[in-house]
């Protein structure tokens, strides 16, 4: 296994996702995160697992497709965006809400 900047993977996760879906999954201690488009399984495993101290034992991504927006005549497209929907080790979690 090759080790990895932690400053370098830090700037791979973009944000968590709080949706219905996403906030059902966590029951299954699955989290889904948005992160860069050229991020790898790997990357991302060894991300979440320094960024909160857990154990990921899989990983799965899927890049959702581009949403066309227009601006009055002219037609263009949102960024390239990819998902990464994360499971942890029975008994790890992550706090996205600390203070609730």
């Amino acid at each position: 296994m090759t080790d990895y900047n932690p400053r370098d993977l830090a700037d791979l996760i973009l944000k968590p996702i709080v949706t219905e879906k996403a906030t059902l999954q966590m029951e299954e201690n699955k989290y889904v995160f948005d992160v860069l488009p050229k991020a790898t399984k790997p990357e991302i495993k060894a991300a979440i697992e320094s960024l909160f101290d857990v154990k990921v034992t899989s990983v799965n991504t899927l890049k959702l497709p581009r949403k066309q927006r227009r601006v009055g005549r002219f037609v263009g497209y949102k960024a390239q965006y990819k998902r990464a929907i994360v499971t942890l080790q029975e008994g790890n979690s992550i706090e996205l809400f600390p203070d609730v």
